[in-house]
């Protein structure tokens, strides 16, 4: 197994899949690196990047309001990705962050091979969702 398949199997997203679709997926993404306050993604902006968390921490904002704190293993765009609408929040690194990209189009690609993939990113829109709806009540 390569570097970015290791990486991969540590991520629960990716926990199912063999190493054969591990080293397929890591074709697909890019590891990057970002300091602290950096902007990942922007609310009302058109999102073309899923990010999974490998290290640090990510606060996700609505309206300026705070929504949730991610870490490594959580991942954040695929909303916007999914609709091809605009970005629903503001995600900011709070610390320095190692991350795993990809593009829409490596995101479609993922989606349609890897079905145990496609059910874990419809599972936390559905798990968002439900999420924003109780604190909207």
């Amino acid at each position: 197994m390569d570097d970015k398949a290791r990486l991969l199997a540590r991520v629960p997203l990716f926990a199912r899949l063999d190493a054969t679709a591990l080293a397929s997926v890591g074709t697909l993404v890019d590891e990057v690196g970002v300091d602290a306050g950096t902007v990942l993604m922007t609310e009302g902006r058109a999102g073309r990047e899923f990010f999974i968390i490998l290290e640090g921490t990510v606060a996700v904002t609505k309206g300026g309001n705070p929504l949730a704190t991610l870490r490594a293993g959580d991942f954040l765009g695929e909303i916007a990705l999914v609709d091809n609408g605009p970005r629903t929040a503001t995600a900011t690194a709070v610390t320095a962050c190692r991350l795993l990209v990809l593009a829409h189009r490596e995101f479609d690609s993922l989606l349609d091979k890897h079905a145990d993939v496609r059910r874990a990113v419809l599972q936390a829109l559905a798990e968002r969702v439900r999420r924003l709806d109780a604190e909207a009540t």
